[in-house]
């Protein structure tokens, strides 16, 4: 079956050229939307879908574009998530560079039904080296920090106008960050460099990622070097994640006689509900520690 490819520059014309006769009492009601019991909050991804859910709570209908086999980069935008946009009261996206093909159909929105998480004001970011990719771009799985969670929720909370609450309380990241006191020095292999911002979030050491912050496979001689210093640094597992195929995983852990243990920095089986970020990290946490077990 041939595959479609759409030029999304004319989709974007045509679309919102459709809409434009309408555009105007629309445009009318957008601070009246923001009211109504059921809003509709698009995000980029899942993890970002399961923090606006648990900042606005049933208030809001969240949905989110991009599936579990897919990366930030190659997000598509089908007819239907083009309507879904241009439909909801907000939209939320990592950022320009990380979904370029995102960043260009948000351009035709009003800047106030648009939230870019990478460029909030007080996120805590990669300013380590670990946290950038080899194309220098920044590591973009900033939700995997519980503080990060909190201030994306409330920058959510905010636009909308719900009041503003912690969506993973204070107790619970001090009893998350004792559970994983024991294994701060603990050192692991990862399938992608994804983990940066878990790690600085709850204190623990850095792993050695077998690809790339955006999934690529690295070299050869970066290969090499990975093992080595996986040898010396008494690497005690590698952690896989759900979508990915996993061959380069296998092949380093048999390598090294080491474990493999899945790991779900996207949430893909979290459900979204009230409770649904706290219930995430509870779960990453338990991943995390089942290596070391």
């Amino acid at each position: 079956m041939k595959k479609i490819h759409y030029n999304i520059s004319g989709i974007l014309i045509l679309f919102f050229a459709l809409n434009a006769s309408g555009a105007n009492s629309e445009s009318s009601k957008y601070s009246e939307s923001l009211e109504v019991s059921q809003m509709l909050v698009v995000t980029t991804n899942k993890p970002l879908a399961i923090i606006a859910r648990a900042a606005l709570g049933d208030s809001a209908r969240v949905e989110f574009l991009q599936s579990a086999s897919q990366s930030a980069h190659d997000l598509t935008l089908s007819i239907s998530a083009l309507g879904k946009m241009q439909k909801a009261q907000l939209v939320v996206l990592l950022g320009d560079e990380v979904e370029p093909r995102v960043a260009k159909a948000v351009s035709v929105l009003p800047k106030h039904r648009v939230i870019r998480v990478l460029d909030l004001p007080f996120l805590r970011s990669d300013k380590e080296s670990k946290q950038v990719s080899d194309d220098h771009q920044r590591d973009p799985h900033v939700w995997l920090d519980p503080q990060n969670g909190n201030l994306i929720g409330r920058a959510i909370q905010d636009r909308v106008g719900v009041s503003g609450q912690d969506i993973i309380r204070d107790v619970e990241v001090t009893r998350l960050s004792s559970i994983l006191a024991p294994y701060a020095k603990k050192r692991y292999l990862t399938h992608h460099d994804a983990f940066g911002h878990f790690a600085r979030g709850f204190g623990l050491a850095s792993g050695l990622s077998i690809r790339d912050a955006g999934g690529r496979q690295k070299g050869a001689k970066s290969q090499y070097l990975l093992r080595k210093e996986a040898l010396a640094n008494t690497v005690e597992c590698v952690f896989v994640e759900p979508q990915y195929a996993n061959k380069d995983a296998q092949g380093i852990a048999a390598t090294l006689n080491l474990p493999i243990i899945s790991i779900d920095p996207q949430g893909t089986s979290q459900p979204l509900i009230d409770e649904g970020y706290e219930q995430f990290m509870q779960r990453l946490v338990a991943q995390f520690r089942a290596c070391f077990s």
